[in-house]
């Protein structure tokens, strides 16, 4: 499943650089993930590294782009 960012983002940039697919980039008011090249960091990292670094934790699952 790809994540996605909520609208909690504050915008920071954080995620966008520890993407290994640089899936994130920056949209018109928040951070947004690009589903098609999400992999949820899989042969990277064990986890979500947006997730992680994301101080308002604003990246989650998205439902709407199952794997």
């Amino acid at each position: 499943m790809a994540y996605k960012i909520t609208d909690e983002c504050s915008a920071c940039g954080l995620c966008e650089t520890e993407c290994p697919n640089e899936a994130i980039a920056e949209g018109d008011e928040i951070y947004e993930i690009d589903p098609e090249k999400c992999t949820e960091c899989s042969g990277h990292h064990d986890t979500q590294q947006c997730a992680e670094v994301c101080p308002v934790e604003a990246c989650v699952p998205d439902p709407d782009n199952p794997a």
